[in-house]
């Protein structure tokens, strides 16, 4: 017996992309701020695929180049290209001459470096890296299943009138779509406790970066990965991940069964203090030591 197209592929398919990259890649591919590193995309799903593909056929079929039509018309003359107008513009008035803008004072930072060393990015990597994978897991449990059902009703189809078969089949088809849905609000959670999560850190990230440029007299800040030489005074990376760690050693993180959206339209947004306040009292926290300044930092994929 064969199945219906349409129920092989709701079980031949994999129903939710849970990325195995880092969750601060995850987060970059949602962050507005000018320091977040750049994001990776998931790559494009079958349907996305079939799509694209008819609306590129679409699009060959109506669009006919012009040079085609003349040739098919015997014509393969070049069309001269046209003469367009080109209305005057007003002319740019002088303007005075004014102060120079101050000495640049350049530091370099590697934010990337930063977030390797930040307490706060090692304690979302932790507990929602784990949320992640134990979500991997159920949809692995959940896809085993379904082929088992899918392979344990063609076994007994033989045996099976043609009403029951249908009835089974729409029994699994549910299941199929209703733990879809399940499991990609798992993964919308964990994305946007991730996403509170980590912007926490860029805020902070951003208030500390400008009190040290500003203790050292820097007003240019550029990304290290973008400077082809400087000298170690003007690598302020260590310094900006030591006092990050001082001022927001942890972050406030939804817990798992609690919606991001719903917790913001509560309007009852805990803060990190709050969270502080909630953990225990198990020592200082560890101490992290700072790379060195003439290491290459990595950049993420």
């Amino acid at each position: 017996m064969r199945l219906p197209l349409k129920l092989v592929l709701l079980l031949g398919g994999i129903f939710l992309s849970v990325s195995s990259g880092k969750l601060s890649d995850a987060y970059a591919d949602g962050g507005q701020g000018w320091f977040v590193p750049k994001a990776t995309h998931s790559p494009p799903s079958s349907a996305d695929q079939a799509i694209s593909h008819r609306v590129i056929s679409t699009r060959h079929h109506v669009s006919v180049p012009s040079q085609d039509v003349d040739n098919q018309n015997g014509q393969s003359e070049e069309r001269a290209p046209p003469v367009l107008p080109l209305p005057p513009i007003p002319a740019v008035p002088n303007i005075p001459k004014g102060a120079p803008p101050p000495v640049a004072v350049i530091g370099v930072i590697s934010v990337d470096g930063v977030m390797r060393q930040s307490l706060a990015a090692m304690q979302v990597e932790n507990v929602l890296g784990a949320r992640r994978d134990l979500l991997t897991r159920d949809v692995r449990k959940e896809q085993a299943i379904w082929r088992r059902e899918q392979q344990k009703l063609q076994a007994q189809a033989q045996s099976l009138t043609p009403s029951q078969i249908q009835e089974r089949e729409r029994s699994l088809q549910a299941r199929v779509l209703k733990e879809q849905r399940i499991f990609q609000n798992r993964n919308r959670i964990i994305q946007e406790a991730a996403q509170v999560s980590l912007g926490q850190i860029e805020r902070e990230l951003v208030s500390v970066l400008q009190k040290v440029a500003t203790a050292h007299g820097m007003n240019l800040v550029l990304h290290s990965e973008q400077v082809a030489l400087h000298v170690d005074g003007q690598d302020i990376t260590n310094e900006v991940a030591l006092r990050l760690n001082k001022v927001l050693p942890t972050v406030f993180i939804p817990g798992p069964n609690v919606d991001p959206e719903v917790l913001a339209k509560s309007g009852k947004m805990p803060t990190t203090a709050d969270a502080n306040a909630q953990l225990p009292r198990t020592g200082p926290p560890p101490v992290v030591k700072p790379a060195s300044v003439g290491q290459k930092p990595t950049v993420r994929k």
